[in-house]
């Protein structure tokens, strides 16, 4: 049994990190494990979950497990965790609630926890004290394990818990079933440094590591090659990729090698403001097939809150970077994410964010109330803003988010844009939906035969959310 701990998670040393190409084993008795059985996988949070998840399913896949698409038909059920906010917390701790009642009747489920939340030391202690029927819990480091750890608890018969609370090391050739067959993830790093004082990522991740380009490049031409449309790539800051490799290697420099492999279309999240470079900038300019979407987070308008944040940049700065974006490339959309009622947030703090916002017009904006998430600096701060203020703050912003989203998207009306159709509504079966380049959703009528091409669409409905549209032949 290896458990998280926490003050091991904040350790950062010069140990080198190895790139393991090898490390993912499939014994033939861990192919038979499944035979017979079926698998359910729910995930929470982040891209970078997403992605987790479709390797979670490729390797229950590898031991011959097939996926179903409920609980209730499941012989195992996996729940792959976000620790990033409470509210995610809640949802998994809610969920285990549900699946227990299934074991109870079916003792028989093989049932497990994974992701961020599985690396967090309180959330396992809460495991071990209250949720001992789970099966098996393992982290974010040790997905590729997933075959050995589940036949030992399987073999046991008792809680196998393994959590490494480690700076981690990049393993290579996990295998991946992914959702879509036409959009793909793609990480190029893992980890990140910054500490931002709200943020669990850094203990939850390890430390920035850098995907070596010769394997991210790989990935890219594969995927052209199965006729894949669009690529994200993935990081918890995107734009520090490079700076922990001992060559001088950049973002900026994989962009232009992914872009030259002419792949249809490049994406990346997420951004942090203090690395983004002109080089940077410079790239997506000039590659067409570098889509004009960013986003950046924000966070606080107010260079107070920032600084308690260890944000490390000022509105100022992040204003003079918003407008090199905006002139470099006129087109493009920007998103931003923000939290409200962070500690010691005054009145005043919570306008200089509003002005960011009316300045930027952002294209629409993810916006939380803070979250104290046990371990980070700013969960010890005296949290002074009563929960009926932030609530309002929150509203206030949200208002003024979805009219300057309802304005970028009315720039849209009678415009012919590049849209990816990825298949059908799930809100209305009668269209199907895609995405612009700058990563607007469109709904359009039209038939199997679009489906995973890029069409040219003319937008005669918008909406704050979405646009409809129709199909130029």
């Amino acid at each position: 049994m290896i458990i998280p701990n926490l003050t091991e998670a904040k350790k950062r040393t010069s140990k080198e990190v190895l790139v393991k190409t090898n490390e993912y084993i499939m014994e033939n008795e861990l192919k038979k494990i499944g035979q017979g059985k079926k698998y359910f996988v729910k995930t929470y949070g982040c891209q970078m979950n997403e992605h987790d998840g479709e390797n979670i399913k490729a390797i229950l896949e590898d031991m011959s497990f097939t996926e179903v698409g409920t609980m209730e038909e499941a012989d195992l059920i996996l729940l792959n965790t976000c620790a990033i906010r409470e509210n995610a917390h809640n949802k998994v701790f809610g969920y285990l609630g549900r699946i227990k009642h299934l074991k109870e009747e079916r003792p028989n489920i093989i049932t497990g926890i994974c992701g961020c939340m599985a690396q967090e030391e309180v959330v396992v202690e809460e495991i071990m004290k209250k949720y001992k029927w789970l099966d098996f819990v393992f982290g974010t480091h040790n997905i590729h394990k997933l075959p050995q750890i589940l036949s030992t608890a399987i073999v046991r018969k008792q809680q196998e818990i393994e959590v490494m609370s480690v700076e981690g090391d990049i393993v290579e050739n996990i295998p991946v079933k992914r959702a879509s067959k036409y959009k793909a993830w793609i990480n190029i790093m893992y980890g990140c440094d910054k500490f931002c004082t709200y943020c669990i990522v850094p203990y939850t991740r390890g430390k920035q590591r850098s995907r070596h380009p010769e394997y991210i490049l790989e990935e890219v031409r594969q995927l052209k090659k199965e006729g894949y449309k669009e690529i994200t790539l993935l990081g918890q800051n995107v734009n520090a990729y490079g700076k922990d490799l001992n060559i001088d290697y950049k973002m900026e420099d994989l962009l232009e090698d992914v872009a030259k492999t002419k792949i249809e279309r490049i994406r990346f999240v997420t951004s942090h403001p203090w690395d983004f470079t002109d080089d940077m900038i410079n790239k997506i300019s000039k590659y067409p097939n570098i889509m004009p979407y960013i986003h950046l987070p924000l966070q606080s308008g107010s260079n107070k809150i920032l600084k308690l944040m260890g944000r490390r940049y000022t509105k100022e700065t992040y204003l003079e970077l918003f407008q090199k974006l905006k002139q470099k490339l006129p087109y493009s959309s920007i998103t931003t994410d923000i939290i409200v009622g962070f500690p010691g947030e005054t009145q005043e703090d919570f306008e200089d964010t509003l002005d960011i916002v009316n300045t930027c017009k952002f294209d629409s904006a993810f916006t939380f109330i803070f979250s104290p998430r046990v371990g980070t600096p700013a969960a010890k701060m005296k949290d002074d803003v009563p929960e009926d203020e932030k609530r309002k703050r929150l509203q206030r912003l949200n208002q003024l988010v979805n009219q300057y989203s309802n304005e970028a998207n009315q720039k849209y009306f009678n415009k012919i844009v590049p849209v990816l159709i990825e298949g059908y509504s799930e809100k209305d079966s009668k269209y199907l939906m895609g995405y612009t380049d700058t990563m607007k959703l469109v709904n359009v009528k039209g038939d199997d035969s679009v489906i995973g091409q890029i069409v040219n669409v003319r937008i005669t409905d918008v909406k704050t959310w979405s646009m409809n549209g129709e199909i130029i032949q």
